[in-house]
């Protein structure tokens, strides 16, 4: 009878682990190209294999780490990275919140570790399966959707470092675009929400231009950064009153 009940709960686990990687897929078969991208990016701008994997190991932010080494090849300084990609990723936080909420059900052991793993891509699948979190042995399919997605953008990148030394300089530069393209594709389901967000951005914008003619481009990001959000926060307030 143990014996049956020992090998019921292994099979619940390797379920709960399998739903969890086919349910990832998505996400990884989305990460690679983009870590790819921001590989060949990295190497271009004089990071290490070492350096751009560490990044993605430790850090494991796709916008942030495009700015970041966006951010270096300009040469900023690493307190100005640390603060511009910190009010970047302030949204983690809300989202870790988020999650929270959602998983009371789970164990302490499992809530720690898989906020770790949030990012705006796997919090908008794990929104859409929240029953999991309800049943036994849900902490595995969270899991292992999250490690699917996390291993995939750390070999992507590893790939992209790779070839950054390899293709043509030529056709690295052109790849410089999925910086701009990554900001907006963020950017856009935001605005067609509300306006008001897409303002912010170009105020942001604009400021940015105007800080760069006083001061080295690494400040000017993270002034008009912390300016525009600052008047974004007043701004919303305002309009939803």
């Amino acid at each position: 009878m143990a014996k049956v009940m020992i090998e019921r709960h292994s099979s619940q686990k390797i379920k709960m682990i399998q739903n969890g990687f086919l349910t990832g897929l998505p996400i990884m078969f989305g990460y690679l190209p983009i870590a790819i991208t921001y590989g060949v990016l990295a190497s271009q701008s004089g990071m290490t294999l070492m350096e751009l994997t560490a990044m993605s190991v430790f850090v494991y932010a796709g916008a942030a780490q495009f700015m970041g080494a966006n951010m270096i090849a300009i040469g900023a300084g690493s307190i100005e990275i640390i603060i511009a990609t910190f009010v970047l990723n302030f949204r983690h936080f809300v989202m870790s919140l988020s999650f929270m909420n959602r998983s009371k059900n789970l164990d302490l052991k499992w809530k720690a570790p898989l906020s770790l793993g949030l990012t705006d891509e796997s919090f908008s699948v794990v929104s859409l399966h929240t029953k999991e979190a309800n049943e036994k042995n849900g902490g595995y399919f969270y899991a292992s959707l999250m490690l699917t997605a996390y291993l995939s953008w750390v070999l992507g990148s590893v790939l992209g470092g790779i070839l950054g030394d390899v293709i043509p300089e030529s056709l690295s530069m052109s790849m410089g675009i999925a910086l701009y393209a990554m900001f907006i594709a963020l950017l856009i389901p935001s605005v067609k929400v509300e306006v008001r967000y897409g303002v912010i951005a170009v105020l942001a914008m604009i400021f940015n231009y105007l800080f760069s003619m006083q001061m080295d481009q690494g400040w000017a990001i993270v002034c008009s950064t912390l300016l525009a959000s600052f008047i974004g926060t007043l701004f919303v307030k305002v309009v939803e009153k």
